[in-house]
C-alpha cells in the first residue's frame, strides 16, 4: 500500500494520551484470555528472535518471548541494548545481522523475526540482506511505509539516535524496507495506534505478505492477547508451505480485516 505524507497525518493527540492507560488494560486481560491463547498452534521449536520497540530493551518483549517458548519455540533476545536506531545495530544493520547469524548457526535452522515497532522496520531491512538466514518475519505496529513524521516520537528520534528522519540514509532505507521482503511476513497493525500512523503498518498483499488487523494500542502490541495468539499463528507455518491468517469462525469477531487496509 502506498500512503503520500500529505495523505497520512501522526495519530491523534488522543491516541497518544491514551496509549499507557489502554496498554496496562491489555496488559491485565491477559489472564482472562488463556482460554484462547491455549488453543494456538504449537510451534516447531525453530528459533525465533524476538526485536523491541523504539527506546525499550528486551525486558519489554520478555512476555512475548515468555509464551513463544511455552508454544514450542526457541525464543531469544537480540541483546543489543535500548533499540536506539543505528547505535544499536550499526549503520547498516551490521550488529542485529551478526546476532541473526549467530542463532542461526548456532541452531542449524533459519530464523524467525518478531518486531515491535522500529524493530519489524529493522526486521524487513535485514532480512532483505540476508534471507538464507530467514524463515519469516512479522512486525507489530511498525511503520515500514510512508512519511516517517507520521508519528508522534519522530522528533525524539532523531535527538536520541543521532540520525535524520529525512536524509539521504533513512530515505534509502525506507525505501528498501517499504516492499515485501524475500521472505513470508505478516504486518500487524492497529488502527487505535496512537504511536504511528497504523496506515504506514501495512504490508502490500501478496503470495506471501499479509495483513492482520488487532484492537489495541500500539504500546501494548507486545502484550495483547490477540496479537499473542495471530504471532503463534504465523509462526506455525511450515516453512515450504505458508499461508495467509484465516478469520473463519470465532476468529472474525477477534481479527475484523483482511488484505489492504
Amino acid at each position: 500500500m502506498s500512503h503520500t505524507e500529505t495523505q497520512t497525518k501522526a495519530p491523534s493527540a488522543l491516541l497518544a494520551l491514551t496509549e499507557l492507560p489502554r496498554a496496562l488494560v491489555e496488559l491485565g486481560a491477559l489472564p482472562w484470555a488463556a482460554p484462547l491463547l491455549a488453543t494456538a498452534p504449537r510451534g516447531d521449536g525453530h528459533p525465533v528472535l524476538v526485536l523491541p520497540g523504539f527506546v525499550t530493551s528486551d525486558r519489554s518483549t520478555t512476555i512475548l518471548r515468555g509464551f513463544l517458548n511455552g508454544q514450542g519455540y526457541d525464543a531469544h533476545a537480540w541483546e543489543l541494548g535500548r533499540n536506539l536506531g543505528p547505535k544499536a545495530i550499526g549503520h547498516q544493520g551490521e550488529k542485529l545481522i551478526a546476532r541473526i547469524l549467530e542463532v542461526h548457526q548456532a541452531t542449524g535452522k533459519k530464523v524467525s523475526l518478531v518486531g515491535w515497532s522500529l524493530g519489524g522496520v529493522m526486521a524487513r531491512l535485514v532480512a532483505k540482506r540476508i534471507p538464507h538466514a530467514v524463515r519469516q518475519v512479522i512486525t507489530l505496529g511498525s511503520p515500514f511505509s510512508g512519511s516517517p513524521k507520521a508519528s508522534n516520537v519522530w522528533r525524539a528520534y532523531e535527538v536520541l539516535t543521532g540520525q535524520k528522519v529525512d536524509d539521504d540514509h533513512t530515505r534509502g532505507q525506507l525505501s528498501e524496507v517499504s516492499a515485501p521482503p524475500p521472505v513470508p511476513s505478516t504486518a500487524i497493525y492497529s488502527r487505535a495506534d496512537g504511536v504511528v500512523a497504523w496506515q504506514n503498518c501495512c504490508e502490500e498483499v501478496g503470495p506471501t505478505s499479509d495483513n492482520i488487523e488487532v484492537y489495541g494500542s500500539h504500546c501494548g502490541l507486545g502484550i495483547n492477547a490477540s496479537v499473542l495468539y495471530a504471532v503463534a499463528d504465523r509462526l506455525a507455518q511450515a516453512e515450504d508451505d505458508w499461508h495467509p491468517f484465516e478469520r473463519t469462525g470465532l476468529r472474525a469477531l477477534v481479527y475484523p480485516s483482511a488484505g489492504h487496509a
